[in-house]
């Protein structure tokens, strides 16, 4: 089991860099930029923001610094709110997401293992059937032939 889950997270590292890799290259083909929306501004402050985001270097190194800066779980700084860094933002909504979710994991567990145990004391009834994916019916399964 072990050998099998290592295998399956081995194996989502390149799914992951792949999605990551398209995700970044199709940001760059969109039309526009993050500036384009803000006030006019004159080249040379153009310039200097597009230095100050490292955004006059070639395709290739922002790629590698931008994987570089996953990796230490830096999201870079936000565009919408200019005093936050987007990790900054993403851990101050944490804990309430956190509460969230395992809240609806209790709830989940709780349902499931109810109406779990209703359908397996109440064998063949409705509640058994509707539980139960509709292929799994007993009208589905195969015969054998005699």
């Amino acid at each position: 089991m072990l050998r099998f889950a290592v295998k399956r997270a081995f194996g989502a590292v390149p799914t992951l860099f792949l999605i990551i890799a398209i995700t970044f290259f199709m940001m760059r083909l969109a039309p526009g930029g993050p500036f384009d929306k803000e006030r006019k501004v004159t080249a040379e402050v153009e310039a200097n923001l597009r230095r100050a985001y490292h955004l006059d270097e070639p395709l290739w190194m922002q790629f590698g610094r931008y994987l570089g800066r996953l990796l230490q779980g830096d999201f870079g700084p936000s565009f919408q709110y200019k005093d936050f860094t987007v990790s900054e933002l993403i851990w101050s909504g944490f804990a309430v997401s956190w509460k969230i979710g395992l809240s609806a994991m209790v709830i989940a567990f709780i349902l499931g293992v109810t109406i779990g145990s209703i359908a397996a004391l109440r064998q063949n009834s409705a509640i058994d059937y509707a539980t139960m994916p509709y292929f799994q019916s007993p009208r589905w399964r195969c015969r054998r032939s005699p």
